[in-house]
């Protein structure tokens, strides 16, 4: 199935709605998507001790947090080394010349590189208000954005045109996270609801014992549900506003996927 223009997709969900499964099966039923994840950009970048790479360990080691600016940096850097963007903008620090500055890899470089991501945090990109409609710039975005503030910053480098909003009642996401246990070592997952292991308790390869995770204790679930809630409300508003956001509710993800291969497929194909 070829599709007739670029999707830029997002999805948005609490967490255990299923949002990940929603992004493998889109991905493996549409191979024309990309997968871009923030989380893999900024692990990638610091594995290989790129000048931006260095910034954002030494954030991250003093137990900060990784700034809005540095995340746009790598999603538009990723967009760009793709050929996805296209238009003109000054190339005030690229990472060509952050890598130049650096020499011999120091840190001073990277700090110099740091501040100029302060004055301008998309100094160095190729920009335009209008992304590649070229199919083959299709991407599904992880990660980022996160609220309605980092939703208006990415909009000036690239138009997200479709946003998903996977609901999924309390209770059912509720009873799915508590039924959740974990085998650590090898990250396998089970659930005693649909997925049990052979051995109640056990890791079905290894028959090591498994684990819940603490985040997946009720009192904390709850917690973090009502903070998605509070960030999630502005986030979605701005993406209303803009005409993108399509709303999908469902039981179970097997419920959700094919109104969500219908609604790509109505849009992009």
């Amino acid at each position: 199935m070829r599709l007739r223009r670029a999707a830029r997709v997002i999805l948005v969900g609490a967490p255990g709605v299923g949002k990940g499964t929603q992004s493998e099966r889109l991905l493996t039923r549409f191979p024309q998507l990309s997968a871009i994840s923030s989380g893999d950009l900024l692990r990638h970048n610091v594995k290989t001790r790129t000048p931006l790479g260095i910034k954002v360990e030494r954030t991250m080691k003093t137990g900060g947090l990784v700034s809005d600016d540095l995340i746009l940096r790598l999603i538009t850097n990723e967009l760009n080394r793709r050929g996805w963007l296209f238009g003109g903008r000054p190339k005030l620090m690229t990472l060509s010349a952050s890598s130049t500055a650096m020499g011999d890899g120091s840190l001073e470089g990277a700090d110099a590189f740091g501040s100029a991501l302060e004055v301008d945090p998309l100094a160095g990109a190729s920009l335009s208000p209008q992304a590649s409609e070229d199919p083959a710039a299709s991407f599904l975005l992880d990660g980022f954005p996160r609220t309605a503030t980092q939703a208006e910053r990415l909009d000036a480098i690239v138009p997200i045109n479709w946003v998903v909003s996977l609901q999924t009642p309390f209770d059912v996401i509720m009873q799915r996270i508590s039924s959740r246990w974990v085998h650590e070592p090898s990250g396998r997952v089970y659930n005693t609801s649909f997925n049990a292991p052979k051995v109640p308790g056990l890791d079905d390869i290894t028959g090591e014992r498994l684990v819940q995770r603490a985040d997946d204790k009720e009192e904390v679930y709850r917690a973090r549900f009502q903070k998605f809630q509070e960030t999630s409300e502005p986030l979605l508003d701005h993406y209303a506003k803009k005409g993108v956001l399509w709303e999908v509710e469902g039981m179970s993800s097997d419920e959700i996927s094919p109104k969500l291969y219908q609604e790509f497929e109505r849009r992009f194909l």
